[in-house]
């Protein structure tokens, strides 16, 4: 069993309290006591995405401020929920806790076999093979039958793309290999030039659609997350383009002052500089 920190409750109590408090019509926060689930959801996204920037930037002590403030957001959704009488956060933790304990059978419940060789007799493959079929036997549960089912709705799109297609794969609808992905990313970029030669906006905008599934497809196939290879790719974006300015202003020139041809000059050095 894992051990827990001795103040992480006296921590987690305090916060809950101090949430209660600006969330009380005597003397609380006007600005908090005025927000609701629909409110602050832009709030929670926002702080998501900080918790990504500051692991990719490996700054431990951002993490730790990024990652109390996504906390702060579950907080405060558990005291909403708590006012209207749905549920608290005991509830939520409760939640979770007998949903991770009911989908590592492997460490809590043990088969004999598991149990006598040890869970790393088990692969990380088997361990996947295992949580899926116990989230299917739960959507089984609540009725949902297809093995779409509860993939929200409200993920990016490249992000449910890369997770549709990765819950058809666990049933078989998958190429065996990146060469056919390869080959369907030719065939979705030829179809979109013969769209776009023909002069139809709106079958051009669905050809898109269909190469860019394809490249979260090829993304997957690598095993990589489409949403961080697309990070990177306006990251390289970014450090190009601002060493193109750079040199534009060194040079005594502006982007207002130069043509595109003096620009993909800068951008080439940009490339050539290995940015």
């Amino acid at each position: 069993m894992v051990k827990a920190i001795s103040n992480t409750g006296d921590a987690m109590q305090q916060l809950l309290a101090i949430m209660a408090q600006v969330r009380n019509p005597e003397g609380g926060c006007p600005w908090d006591l005025k927000q609701d689930f629909r409110s602050i959801l832009p709030h929670t996204l926002e702080e998501a995405y900080e918790v990504a920037d500051a692991i990719e930037s490996d700054d431990r002590m951002q993490l730790r401020d990024e990652l109390g403030d996504l906390l702060f957001q579950v907080v405060f959704y558990c005291q909403l929920a708590r006012e209207e009488g749905s549920f608290e956060f005991a509830d939520v933790a409760q939640t979770m806790s007998d949903k991770l304990i009911r989908r590592h059978p492997h460490v809590f419940s043990p088969s004999a076999d598991e149990a006598e060789l040890g869970t790393s007799a088990l692969d990380a493959d088997q361990v996947l093979q295992k949580w899926e079929a116990i989230k299917q036997a739960e959507r089984d549960a609540k009725h949902q039958h297809s093995v779409l089912d509860d993939v929200p709705n409200a993920l990016p799109a490249m992000q449910r793309s890369a997770k549709l297609q990765k819950r058809a794969a666990n049933v078989g609808f998958d190429w065996p290999d990146v060469t056919p992905v390869l080959a369907n990313m030719a065939e979705e970029l030829e179809e979109i030039e013969q769209a776009f030669a023909s002069g139809d906006k709106d079958h051009t905008l669905e050809e898109l659609g269909d190469l860019m599934f394809a490249c979260v497809n090829m993304a997957r196939h690598l095993k990589q997350d489409p949403e961080q290879v697309m990070r990177a790719a306006n990251a390289k974006f970014e450090r190009r383009f601002r060493f193109l300015e750079t040199q534009l202003v060194e040079a005594g020139e502006s982007l207002e002052s130069v043509d595109l041809e003096r620009m993909e000059a800068g951008w080439k050095a940009a490339k050539v500089a290995g940015l």
